[in-house]
């Protein structure tokens, strides 16, 4: 477990769950480090976290440091959504815990067959992160996304990477 993170669930406006990183690691106009955060998440390999809702326990394998950073669907992302992904890697643990709503699928994909035998599930999750004018919090931009977790051949669940990460619209 990587030690000294500012981060908390708390329950929003509406009841649901919500994951604040204040600890906000990974910063920069322009361009994400990748290698610093594949590095950072190097130190959650061999743990394991509990999703609260339904007691599964959800392990972190060595292929998620790579898969987390050099995915397409993380070559995509631009901007905040950049940002939000590589500082969301501060709160996996969190994340995990307040994972819900799952999905199942199937694997499809023959070059899977050892590491998702039993499938995938997506779990929804929630997360914000601070915005900050002249070193003075002025607001919370909120993201949504979903953990992709594989179901591997000995039996264990794996989170995989997180994907589909979108600032959610604030509303009036």
């Amino acid at each position: 477990m990587i030690e000294n993170r500012n981060v908390n669930i708390i329950t929003d406006a509406d009841g649901k769950k919500l994951v604040l990183i204040n600890d906000i690691r990974f910063k920069g106009k322009r361009q994400i480090d990748w290698d610093d955060v594949k590095q950072y998440l190097e130190g959650y390999v061999g743990d394991y976290y509990e999703i609260e809702e339904n007691a599964e326990r959800i392990y972190i394998g060595s292929e998620l440091p790579e898969e987390y950073t050099e995915s397409e669907s993380r070559k995509s992302l631009m901007g905040a959504n950049a940002k939000a992904k590589a500082n969301a890697a501060t709160a996996i643990p969190e994340l995990i815990q307040i994972a819900s709503n799952p999905a199942f699928e199937e694997n499809h994909k023959e070059k899977h067959n050892k590491n998702a035998k039993y499938g995938w599930y997506r779990y929804d999750v929630r997360f914000a992160l601070p915005i900050y004018e002249e070193n003075v919090l002025v607001r919370y931009n909120i993201f949504h996304a979903r953990l992709l977790i594989n179901h591997a051949e000995n039996g264990r669940k794996y989170l995989y990477d997180i994907l589909a990460i979108k600032k959610e619209t604030s509303k009036p």
